[in-house]
């Protein structure tokens, strides 16, 4: 295997996984279709990323190799291309807090299928980068996941909400490693809450007042099914870090954001629009003489592929800070590439520092 290689682990094999592998073998068979990545990440290419395990819990996924998993019920993504076989395993890993909200419905779960070492499957695969792509609100699956691929030598991605780069313990074990990590909760390409965060911050850049905002979220894949899951304490799933982590992304830089009247809400589950994502944005403020000024948008977008451009960016970053031997928490590569990251940068600040990085001119 060519040395350059990087050998990555997917845990949490769902439409963003799907549309991720889809893609990348896509553009690795048809190089001159290629679009969605940053072209300023010169030191690896797509045909580089080698996918070589799956985890997941699914029945239906379990046993097969990615390039077929990816396309189990109840994966929703767009069938854009069908991957040759990948000699990437879907193992079964332990169920821990992942399906405690309505997917478990949707999610067949065999007992007889018997949960697997990670932390050894990860290692004896010489695995680089892990990406982390569990149910919202898996917390405790979360931080297992990312102790084991660190433990077994393996850079992590947190594309979910849950602390990772926040989290101390996580943070100190990759330091001893010396491996990064990146998070949390991956910001997508052209998405509601890069979209409402840009709009937002054209408020002060043009000398106006944002004085409140809202953000409604409706879609038919699991993640909304699971994100529209009512908690014990009768609150939805929703509220387990994903609305904190939208909420600072798209106020975060302003320097009003303590009186900002801002709510951003997952608001249905509609299976028939499988893995589309819908949304509504209202920014409400004042300009010149306190004239009121209001802006409404809606949007939709396929959202596994929304996200999956992004990791491919994750990956190849990753792979370079391996390369470097530089280790804990990518701040430049968090700010741009996560809507929870340690420091809340401007993005075109995070896109500089992130260049800075890449170059060799800044060091994380």
């Amino acid at each position: 295997m060519a040395k350059n290689f990087i050998n990555v682990a997917i845990v949490g094999v769902g439409d963003v996984a799907s549309a991720l592998v889809q893609g990348v073998e896509n553009y690795k068979k048809n190089p001159e279709r290629t679009i969605g990545i940053l072209p300023e990440i010169t030191q690896y290419s797509i045909n580089d990323i080698n996918f070589i395990l799956g985890i997941d819990v699914n029945s239906n996924k379990v046993g097969k190799d990615l390039s077929e998993a990816i396309f189990a019920e109840p994966n929703c993504n767009m069938r854009l291309f069908e991957p040759s076989y990948l000699n990437a395993p879907v193992i079964k890993g332990p169920i821990m807090d992942g399906l405690d909200s309505n997917i478990k419905n949707i999610i067949p779960v065999d007992l007889n299928q018997n949960p697997v070492d990670v932390t050894n499957e990860i290692k004896n695969r010489n695995t680089d980068v892990t990406i982390i792509l569990l149910p919202t609100g898996s917390h405790e699956a979360v931080k297992f996941y990312a102790m084991s691929a660190l433990e077994a030598g393996s850079c992590v991605i947190n594309g979910m909400p849950s602390h990772v780069v926040k989290d101390s313990e996580i943070v100190k074990k990759a330091e001893e490693k010396g491996l990064s990590l990146m998070g949390d909760d991956v910001k997508s390409q052209i998405g509601a809450t890069i979209i409402h965060r840009a709009l937002a911050n054209l408020f002060p850049m043009r000398g106006a007042i944002l004085d409140k905002t809202i953000q409604l979220d409706w879609g038919g894949s699991s993640d909304f099914c699971n994100l529209l899951t009512s908690m014990q304490d009768g609150r939805l799933r929703y509220e387990q870090g994903k609305r904190q982590s939208k909420t600072e992304s798209v106020i975060a830089n302003l320097q009003n954001r303590d009186t900002v009247n801002c709510q951003i809400s997952a608001v249905d589950y509609i299976p028939f629009l499988r893995n589309q994502k819908e949304a509504y944005m209202r920014l409400e403020g004042r300009v010149f003489g306190g004239a009121p000024v209001r802006v409404d948008i809606t949007m939709f977008v396929e959202d596994g592929n929304n996200s999956a451009g992004v990791i491919v960016d994750c990956i190849r970053i990753s792979k370079i800070a391996k390369d470097r031997k530089i280790k804990g928490i990518l701040q430049s590569a968090c700010s741009f590439f996560a809507k929870h990251p340690p420091e809340q940068l401007d993005d075109y600040i995070a896109k500089k520092r992130l260049i800075e990085f890449i170059e060799n001119k800044r060091e994380r």
